[in-house]
This record gives C-alpha cells, sequence and structure tokens, in this order.
C-alpha cells in the first residue's frame, strides 16, 4: 500500500492510499476534490473507498464530489456520525475492521474533538515494518485537536489507546499545525532536551516549506505535550495529577495560546 499525502485548502492533508497491485485506491477526510482526482488521474487509479475520520467539513467536503465521479465508491464513518457524513454507507465502532490492499485497518473509536470520531490503524506486516494511524484531528503532531463536543476525560481515554500503539506508528494527521504546537509545547517543557530539539529542527523543515506530517508516535510520546499527562513537569505545572484535570489545564492554556 502506498500512502499519498496531498495538501488541501489552507493546511490541510489529504491521503490517498494506493494499491498498485489492482491499480484501486482509497482517500482519508477528502476537504476537497480537485487534488484527489488529480492524483487518481495521474496513478489511472478507481477510486473504491472514503474513509472519514469525523464529520467536520474540512474532512468530508469532497465526499459528494467523488461519489458523482465514482458511482461505486464506498464511504465510511463512526457510527455516532450517521447523518453527519455526506454519503455515509458503513457506521463503525470500536473494534470494527475496514480492508484495503489487502491489509486491515483496526477502527479506534476515539470522541473529544467531536463526539463521533473514529481513527484507522494499519498495522505493520512484520516486526521490522511500520504502521499507520489515520487519526483525522485526534493527535496533530506536536498536539491535540480542540474539545468542541467532547471532555477532557473523554479525549485522556481516546488519546491513552492511540498512544498504546507501537513507537513506530507513523501518524498521519490531517493538518500542518506542527510548528505552531511546538511553539506551544516549548512553553510548558521547557527541560525537555528532545522537545526542543525537535522544535529546532520543525524551524528548519517549515522554512525549507517540508511538510511534517507523518510523524513517528515514539517521537509523539516524548515532545508532545497532549500524550504527557502523567509526567511530572507538566503535573507540576499545572499542580495537578489526575489525568483529565491535567490535559484540560494544558488544552486550556493552548487554546488561549
Amino acid at each position: 500500500m502506498e500512502i499519498k499525502r496531498l495538501p488541501a485548502l489552507s493546511d490541510n492533508y489529504i491521503f490517498l492510499l494506493h494499491d498498485p497491485h489492482n491499480n484501486t485506491a482509497a482517500v482519508v477526510d477528502p476537504a476537497e476534490a480537485k487534488p484527489v482526482l488529480k492524483c487518481l488521474d495521474e496513478l489511472g487509479a478507481k477510486l473504491v473507498a472514503i474513509l472519514n475520520t469525523h464529520h467536520h467539513a474540512d474532512h468530508v467536503g469532497a465526499n459528494k464530489k467523488l461519489m458523482k465521479k465514482f458511482p461505486d465508491v464506498c464511504i465510511y464513518g463512526g457510527k455516532e456520525d450517521q447523518g453527519r457524513i455526506p454519503g455515509q454507507q458503513v457506521f463503525l465502532e470500536e473494534g470494527d475492521t475496514v480492508k484495503f490492499a489487502e491489509k486491515m485497518a483496526k477502527v479506534y473509536f476515539v470522541p473529544g474533538h467531536t463526539r463521533g470520531h473514529i481513527a484507522y490503524y494499519f498495522p505493520p506486516h512484520d516486526s521490522e515494518g511500520k504502521g499507520d494511524l489515520f487519526c483525522g484531528d485526534t493527535i496533530f503532531a506536536g498536539g491535540c485537536g480542540r474539545l468542541f463536543e467532547g471532555t477532557p476525560a473523554q479525549m485522556v481515554n481516546s488519546l491513552t489507546k492511540l498512544r498504546n500503539l507501537p513507537d513506530n506508528t507513523r501518524v498521519w494527521c490531517a493538518h500542518e499545525y506542527t510548528l505552531s504546537n511546538l511553539k506551544f509545547a516549548v512553553t510548558v517543557e521547557q527541560d525537555n532536551n528532545e522537545l526542543q530539539n525537535r522544535y529546532q529542527a520543525i524551524i528548519k523543515a517549515r522554512k525549507n516549506q517540508q511538510a511534517t506530517v507523518p510523524s513517528l508516535l515514539g517521537e509523539e510520546k516524548k515532545t508532545n505535550p497532549f500524550l504527557r499527562w502523567d509526567q511530572p513537569a507538566l503535573q507540576s505545572l499545572t499542580g495537578m495529577n489526575d489525568p483529565a484535570r491535567v490535559f484540560g489545564q494544558i488544552r486550556g492554556m493552548k487554546d488561549n495560546f
């Protein structure tokens, strides 16, 4: 399975999954149709599936146009998003699987950013390979999504599910927010040397207009404050040790940063 990262809108990423053996494709969170159709045309591939993580317009905006072009496409989304995702045909729950390119993606129910958010995880084929996590707006490189419809406790539970995946998992998040996320992160964990080094590397990458997605989950665990509510530095900063309260305090600080 090949993964194509397609920039869209001002800072979105769409991910096109290509099966070169039968020249079919699936697309994750198509914000707009044009970059998807262009990539499909270049590959000469047929779109067979749309994998939506949640209902926001910048993740489902191209569903209807792609349906018109590919009337047999199957549109997946979370069960809790029924009625909110255009054209949705499959209503997924925790533990369900989705097959593409002879690979099985496990579905995680990860409410917090929205009440119906899901993520798709393709495990590696062997111990040397990397898994692939399509997490929408739940985890960002260096950050996490705002809590529009969920609570801090829900988000901590959701992030814990994803944090428990292997370190060599590639995190394909849906926005290029990394630099702004790390600008905040270094203010709340100033003594984290790995975070400081990552921040400097991301500054350089963005000056050179390089994408910072995907990141590796192992790096996120070491440098992303929203996966580190159990670290003494963040507990000391917030004056709390309950995971949901530590997370909620840090999320509130980021909202006002």
